[in-house]
């Protein structure tokens, strides 16, 4: 590590650490959130005991997509406490937690579906957020189709993790899903050629009691040639 970087690292850790160490007030925290280094912005939303407005929303969740990982990371890892202290704070922000849902990095991923599942019986939020939802897994499902799995190219595994992430929100939203949409989706994504797509699919389908429309697809996945789509 050259010098600059190196004088960089120390710098943005003993910020970091001077925030850690030291009381705030959350005025300034929120401050730091929204202009602070990306060190001042982690350690702030680690720091911050609650959101209490709409602005302090926005400016919280803004740092959940478009930034640095480590400040991603942070705020994904607030949002589950956030969230459920004060739903109402977060329902006009569907498309940033969709988004966040399909973060490089899968911690943040499970993040941001363990808070966003506290807002499923808020019927506002709960049907844009699903429409949204289902569209987006639609349109990811079709290219998938078409891939050459013995490929290996990035490209095939980027496109795959998001629509993993994308079902394991339905899996948390079923309820909230019209049958026919559903049905649409998992016709498609349990022959799906990669496997952790087809568990997924099949870990959908247990959650539904013996609905008719989806037996044939259960079945099929009992019979999969893969035991971890099986064991659902």
């Amino acid at each position: 590590m050259n010098s600059s970087l190196t004088e960089k690292y120390n710098n943005d850790f003993n910020k970091a650490l001077n925030i850690y160490e030291n009381s705030y007030s959350h005025e300034y925290l929120i401050e730091l959130l929204k202009h602070g280094s990306v060190a001042e912005k982690q350690a702030a939303a680690l720091k911050l005991n609650s959101i209490n407005t709409e602005d302090e929303a926005k400016i919280f969740i803004q740092n959940l997509t478009g930034c640095d990982g480590k400040i991603r990371e942070a705020v994904s890892f607030r949002l589950k406490e956030f969230i459920p202290a004060n739903p109402a704070l977060f329902e006009a922000y569907s498309e940033i937690i969709l988004d966040a849902i399909i973060d490089i990095n899968g911690n943040i991923c499970r993040n941001t579906i363990e808070a966003v599942k506290c807002l499923k019986n808020n019927r506002k939020f709960s049907d844009k957020f699903c429409k949204m939802l289902t569209n987006r897994t639609l349109n990811l499902i079709e290219p998938i189709k078409n891939f050459d799995f013995q490929d290996g190219k990035y490209k095939i595994n980027k496109e795959v993790f998001k629509l993993y992430w994308y079902l394991e929100t339905i899996y948390e939203f079923i309820e909230c899903i019209d049958d026919k949409i559903l049905l649409a989706i998992l016709e498609q994504t349990k022959d799906i050629q990669e496997y952790t797509i087809r568990e997924k699919t099949a870990k959908i389908i247990s959650k539904l009691k013996n609905i008719e429309e989806f037996l044939q697809i259960k079945l099929e996945l009992k019979n999969d040639i893969n035991y971890y789509v099986r064991r659902f």
